[in-house]
């Protein structure tokens, strides 16, 4: 961040489908921020409930970018694009931000001229009681670079918080995004391995947004989960890989754990078989080698 603009203008991406009934509360809570130059963009992917009518009943209080249902991954290309923020904060449409959250990115921002990107712990609520749950994992507030340790290591020591605790200098992200749009969920996974491939960021140990557990959103309690955990790692694998070469350490390890879990299932789409096939006819005997063993191991484990 530029020592001369002290007072940036921030844009909040809200990626929504389906989630009409949580919509309001979202954009009220960056509407009622404490720093003011902010711009809102809510991308509606594709919803078929009231989703649009609550956007259109904020007028222009925010820029609505209303799109075919493409995933997670296409909603934050489209919400990217129609920004013009120098950071960039993420918020799902179901989650709340505090109303010191903006204030508090732009401080560290201000503060680490070095950094492109700044992500802070979460609380975790039970959507029906309003009750807190948990916070999320990481902890500790302090700058961050995994850089060497991910490129010689294939290791990220860090546990990343959900899309609604990220946020990015615009020069970072427009070095990741447009993301490939086949990872169609949980892609703030490529966002967030990208970002610290890339870049030293900091880590705020301030719970600076809500993030609301319910039936639509419980990933850990979806009946096929493992199936779309082996199908993240194996198509965010790939897609990493093949733009950042130098993640190859980190990447087949994320590549093992997909393939040992994929089998473990029974289940691979076309897709993945075709990103599967790519990746090993790019990588060495050795690198094969390696990714078999590994994969064993997720296998028993999974």
């Amino acid at each position: 961040m530029s020592e001369a603009n002290l007072n940036p203008l921030v844009s909040v991406i809200i990626n929504n489908y389906n989630y009409g009934r949580f919509l309001p509360e979202a954009i009220e809570s960056v509407l009622s921020q404490t720093y003011t130059n902010i711009e809102i963009i809510v991308v509606d992917d594709g919803s078929i409930d009231n989703s649009r009518e609550v956007i259109a009943s904020y007028q222009d209080k925010i820029i609505p970018v209303l799109k075919e249902n493409g995933g997670q991954a296409s909603a934050f290309n489209a919400g990217f694009k129609a920004s013009s923020g120098d950071i960039i904060c993420m918020l799902d449409s179901d989650d709340v931000f505090i109303p010191e959250k903006v204030t508090e990115i732009v401080k560290i921002f201000n503060q680490h001229s070095d950094i492109g990107w700044c992500f802070h712990r979460l609380r975790f609520v039970e959507a029906k009681t309003g009750e807190y749950i948990k916070l999320s994992r990481e902890s500790g507030t302090r700058v961050c670079d995994f850089r060497a340790k991910l490129k010689n290591d294939g290791k990220l020591p860090f546990y990343s918080p959900a899309t609604s605790g990220l946020c990015f200098e615009r020069s970072l992200l427009q070095q990741i995004l447009p993301m490939p749009e086949i990872i169609r969920i949980t892609s703030d996974n490529y966002l967030k391995i990208a970002a610290a491939a890339l870049s030293k960021g900091y880590f705020l140990d301030n719970q600076l947004a809500y993030l609301r557990l319910h039936g639509s959103n419980n990933y850990t309690e979806k009946p096929d989960k493992q199936h779309l955990v082996a199908r993240v790692a194996i198509l965010t694998a790939y897609n990493l890989r093949e733009k950042w070469p130098f993640l190859a350490k980190y990447t087949n390890k994320l590549f093992s754990r997909g393939i040992g879990i994929a089998r473990k299932t029974g289940k691979i789409t076309p897709e993945d078989t075709l990103a599967i096939k790519t990746y090993l006819s790019s990588i060495s005997p050795w690198e094969k080698m390696e990714i078999s063993a590994r994969s064993v191991y997720f296998y028993l484990k999974s």
